[in-house]
């Protein structure tokens, strides 16, 4: 049996409330890797052609106010 597989069956054991809390515990930790991997993306230049792209569409007048 996998790691995953394991996972899957404590997952599925767990009462309501535990499940409650499991899942706000989950969903905070991959928001927290999700900031990670954007802030090393922004570092690395990943997103300044997606930057220059917005600005020059802003400046161009194809863009309207949301």
């Amino acid at each position: 049996m996998t790691r995953l597989e394991q996972l899957e069956q404590f997952v599925a054991a767990l009462s309501d409330d535990e499940l409650q809390r499991f899942s706000a515990w989950f969903d905070e930790m991959r928001w927290q890797r999700w900031d990670r991997r954007l802030e090393n993306d922004v570092r690395a230049g990943r997103l300044d052609r997606l930057i220059a792209d917005a600005k020059a569409e802003i400046a161009a007048g194809k863009t309207r106010p949301l």
